[in-house]
């Protein structure tokens, strides 16, 4: 085996957005591109000689290629060990897991999330730290740095490994452990839940079907719902990883999840519906005929902590990202705990729960998750609402009722237009910036505007500030209209529109969101001049 140092150079484009690296396939391929980055990562992220890493991926088309690739990099490097999953697979919440189980170092996770998979889709890459989160903006800023001035890369010149094989393999003077993917996580969520009220609900006549959309949880999924707790076989659905996710998009939504969807919306549905994306850090919650928004899960969750044994005595506090409805922040002041208001970005949550902060936190973009990991976490929001409802048995659209009638109904929707030309998107939001000192006190969508800005966040706990998070226009009533551009596709920009609206009148709790926002939907229109600007007269998607 010999160690090569191989010449590069700088190659554009190289910055981690909010979830690290993304791409198209064929960017990943080209020369020298994938072994810069990774090169950059370890060279930014301090001394890692005779340290471990961990390394999986969603399973995704180049997955198995890229994983050879960097471990021949972590021996070149110095590492000690590297514990990689079985067939290359790590949901991002499982390899947060083992990251914190382990005291890795840290961990390379190859994902794209949710954006869709194979030959000519995406691909992605981004680093966690030793708490199992994703590393921070100055650690990403440094990254980026070095792949300006990048010269050189180092790699091991050996035999690929069999990732289909469990066991320890030598790599130079590396170990490489390739283990069971799946179970230190299954370990885990057993110590959460209460596993035999779970069991106690599928021996009744309830039913559940759980969308694993040809992505990375099925394995999980199998595995602790339809083995440990004993649901039906056949309760998962989609339930094989495939490298391109079976062709769909492996998006938990109501657009991208139709097939779910539909059974949840037939005649005979079932009492139960969830899905997961693609790494397994997003999901869904479906009732009979029934959507709970990712806002509203966040809040019942909270509202609901005691009931599972691992929050029996309470939560901390509770964080959501700014674009997130409020929802959450009605349950905190009742429980008289904290809620913070964050950028969107799994990251800013990750101080706040190191310094024991928060216990649970979301974002609306369908992830939540606790302080079990640091990552959002798919299945484990799945098996807290399949607690919650194992002991108050109720349905989930019971349970929601419930909910507003105790806090009220923050009317929510996010409306997404997706590959927009980059400057027509920018001109969007600047639209909306231009008039933030003449819509101060105007109506606007029957409410009073009480302020306009551009959200900025300085963390409580290491002072950092986050700029430019989000235009927003705020209402004295609570009502928000929020856009941001988003950074997670890799073909154009998305433009995301959040919409909210609180309403305490039990009578008009049931009406559909779309109804009930409007009034709100056409002002965010016209005061963007969005339809005018893009071409579009309607969203890509609606949630």
């Amino acid at each position: 085996m010999l160690e090569h140092t191989v010449s590069t150079q700088p190659i554009e484009g190289q910055r981690p957005g909010t979830s690290g690296l993304r791409a198209k396939v064929k960017v990943f391929q080209q020369p020298h591109y994938l072994e810069n980055f990774v090169q950059a990562v370890f060279d930014s992220i301090g001394d890692i000689s005779g340290q471990t890493l961990v390394l999986g991926g969603d399973g995704r088309f180049y997955n198995r290629e890229v994983i050879q690739i960097i471990l021949k990099m972590a021996a070149a490097n110095g590492f000690a060990k590297v514990l990689v999953g079985q067939g290359g697979i790590l949901s991002t919440p499982a390899a947060s897991c083992v990251i914190r189980k382990y005291k890795a170092f840290g961990g390379l996770i190859l994902s794209a999330s949710h954006n869709p998979a194979g030959p000519d889709e995406d691909f992605g890459i981004k680093y966690n730290m030793g708490n199992g989160g994703p590393a921070p903006e100055q650690v990403t800023e440094a990254i980026y740095a070095r792949t300006l001035n990048i010269s050189e890369y180092k790699i091991l010149d050996c035999a690929d490994i069999n990732l289909d094989e469990k066991g320890e393999f030598s790599m130079g003077d590396m170990q490489v452990e390739v283990m069971d993917a799946v179970a230190d996580y299954a370990a885990l969520m057993q110590e959460l839940f209460d596993f035999d009220a779970i069991r106690g609900l599928f021996a009744q006549d309830f039913s559940f079907v759980f969308d694993a959309m040809h992505a990375v949880t099925g394995p999980y999924a199998k595995v602790i719902l339809e083995g440990m707790l004993g649901a039906p076989k056949g309760t998962v659905m989609n339930g094989e990883p495939k490298d391109d996710f079976g062709g769909g998009h492996p998006d938990p939504n109501l657009t991208y999840a139709h097939e779910l969807v539909d059974i949840l919306y037939a005649d005979d549905a079932p009492d139960f519906g969830a899905a997961s994306d693609g790494d397994g850090d997003r999901n869904m919650i479906l009732g009979n005929h029934f959507f709970v928004t990712p806002s509203d899960s966040l809040a019942v969750m909270a509202a609901n902590a005691t009931l599972v044994p691992a929050y029996s005595k309470g939560i901390a506090g509770v964080a959501r990202s700014m674009p997130t409805s409020g929802a959450v922040d009605r349950v905190a002041e009742a429980l008289g705990i904290d809620c913070f208001e964050t950028p969107t970005g799994w990251k800013f949550f990750g101080n706040l729960m190191d310094a024991g902060k928060v216990t649970l936190c979301g974002e609306e973009s369908f992830g939540t998750g606790s302080d079990h990991v640091r990552e959002k976490d798919g299945l484990w929001a799945v098996l807290f609402w399949l607690n919650i409802l194992a002991v108050r048995q109720e349905s989930v659209e019971g349970i929601l009722a419930d909910h507003w009638a105790t806090y009220g109904r923050n009317f929510y929707s996010r409306h997404d237009y997706e590959a927009v030309d980059s400057a027509a998107a920018t001109q969007v939001l600047q639209n909306v910036r231009d008039q933030f000192d003449s819509l101060k006190g105007q109506t606007l969508a029957g409410r009073v505007v009480q302020m306009c800005n551009d959200f900025a966040y300085t963390d409580p706990i290491d002072g950092s500030v986050s700029e430019n998070q989000g235009v927003r226009v705020l209402f004295e009533d609570g009502s928000r209209i929020i856009f941001r551009l988003s950074g997670t596709g890799t073909s154009g920009t998305t433009i995301r529109i959040y919409l909210e609206s609180y309403e305490a009148d039990t009578s008009k709790h049931g009406l559909d969101a779309q109804t009930a926002l409007k009034d709100m939907i056409d002002a965010a229109n016209s005061i963007s001049k969005l339809p005018e600007l893009t071409g579009r007269d309607k969203p890509t998607v609606i949630t």
